[in-house]
């Protein structure tokens, strides 16, 4: 059996598949290395009945997911893995070499993050070449459902939005000053306070006010980090994962095309694409 994780923030998408045939796919709170200790990520695993139903089957597991850019990191992810998996070998990488397996296989091109958070590189067909960006939630993520909420919820702060997108927000999640202040800077996990508001902003995504702000976080994502890859390797086609990138496709496409970007396949979930790449090699 082999086992393909992709992790974001809020959840992780598993498949365990055993003669190149799928047999279980389902979904757990997400898993970040950076955040979370391996007491937590124990408890999550053992919350799973196909895991614990499994575990002692599982020969290979390829895990995916944000945070696990660093040795310690991807180390930390395997240890706590092979103390559940007992007869299983982990590879822990990053969740941008899993978005270049997913939308480009084996061929090189630029690969592009915007979901939970956000990020790009360029993919040779083999590996994702090192840079200096992904820096998280608090310093990045342009354009993402984490900067999405960020900026909503300081123009609700500030007054700064429309009055019907206030009242609105007030009706469904009762927002007040002391709370949001709490939950973003003494809650654990404030990321996910961030990005819970991912589909409210969909849902309102015709409105002015959203639209201007997608765009704009689009807009500075596309400035921020394609246009500097693009002149590093040009002539490179721009694949794509994540919620926002497959939400707000055609805005992205638009925007690309405005700087001369061309932009290929996206995808808002990569763990289809990953099983079957895997399923191939194996």
């Amino acid at each position: 059996m082999i086992v393909v994780v992709f992790s974001g923030s809020r959840y992780a998408d598993w498949r365990i598949a055993d003669k190149k045939r799928v047999l279980h796919g389902f979904r757990t709170p997400g898993i970040n290395s950076y955040i979370q200790d391996e007491r937590y990520i124990t408890q999550l695993l053992n919350k799973s009945n196909h895991l614990i139903n499994n575990a002692e089957k599982i020969r290979k597991i390829f895990f995916f997911g944000a945070g696990v850019s660093s040795p310690e990191r991807q180390q930390k992810i395997e240890q706590t893995f092979a103390q559940f998996f007992k007869n299983a070998k982990v590879k822990a990488g990053h969740d941008m070499e899993a978005s270049a397996k997913s939308t480009f296989g084996d061929e090189k091109g630029i690969v592009g993050i915007i979901g939970s958070g956000s990020n790009a590189a360029y993919y040779n067909g083999r590996k994702v070449m090192p840079n200096n960006y992904g820096m998280g939630y608090i310093l990045a993520d342009e354009g993402s459902t984490n900067w999405l909420g960020r900026q909503l919820l300081k123009d609700f702060l500030t007054e700064t939005m429309p009055s019907s997108i206030r009242e609105k927000l007030l009706h469904k999640y009762n927002l007040d000053r002391r709370s949001i202040l709490e939950r973003v800077y003494y809650n654990p996990n404030p990321n996910l306070f961030l990005t819970s508001f991912a589909d409210f902003i969909y849902e309102h995504r015709d409105e002015p006010y959203f639209t201007q702000q997608i765009k704009k976080g689009l807009d500075i994502y596309i400035k921020t980090y394609l246009i500097p890859l693009s002149e590093s390797y040009p002539d490179n086609q721009f694949n794509f994962t994540g919620s926002v990138a497959n939400n707000y496709a055609d805005w992205l496409r638009e925007l690309g095309a405005e700087h001369g970007l061309h932009i290929g396949s996206i995808i808002k979930e990569p763990v289809q694409n990953l099983i079957k790449y895997y399923i191939n090699k194996n």
